[in-house]
Formats: structure tokens, sequence, C-alpha cells
């Protein structure tokens, strides 16, 4: 299994709003791209960062499903999560395998 996970650090003004747009508009959208199977929405507990931190990881079942959205979907999520929150965050991207 291949995991995209994308670390969010939101500032807390707008918490809410951001993460109401997160569940019910950017995650079905990238959903919908058939590229992953599931999901996970994390909130690091103990982060050093000022805001909230979140973690959302995307499962994949192999690195081609990761790369069909790596290549004809990741930057169009990425500027529209931009514009949506222009300096309001902060995000890596971090791609992982599991071990079996």
């Amino acid at each position: 299994m291949i995991v995209y996970n994308d670390t969010i650090i939101i500032e807390e003004t707008i918490h809410d709003e951001w993460l109401n747009w997160i569940k019910t508009v950017h995650i079905p959208a990238i959903m919908a791209t058939g590229c992953f199977q599931s999901y996970k929405i994390l909130t690091v507990i103990d982060s050093p960062n000022e805001g909230v931190t979140y973690c959302i990881q995307y499962n994949a079942d192999n690195i081609e499903q990761f790369q069909q959205y790596y290549m004809n979907h990741l930057h169009k999520f990425q500027a529209i999560h931009q514009q949506q929150f222009d300096e309001k965050f902060v995000m890596f991207n971090t791609l992982m395998k599991e071990v079996e």
C-alpha cells in the first residue's frame, strides 16, 4: 500500500472554515479521481507549531495509482487549496510505502 500524506498547519482563526471545506469539498474531489481507495484525517496532538496541525493520509493500492494522481491532479488541487486559504497555512507532503 502507498500512503500519500499531506501535513497542513492551519491558522486557528480559520480552522473551522478550513476543516469544513476539507471534509465537504477538497477530500471528496480528490477521492473522486479514483486514484485512492481510502483516507484518514488525523490531528497532531503535541505539535510544536502555532496553529492546528493535521495529517491527511490517502491510501493507494500501488505506486502507479499515486503516479496517476501526481501527473494528472496534484498540482490542480494544490492550487485550489492555495487560492482558497492563501497565506493561512503551511503544507508539506510525504509519500510512504507500508512495510509488511
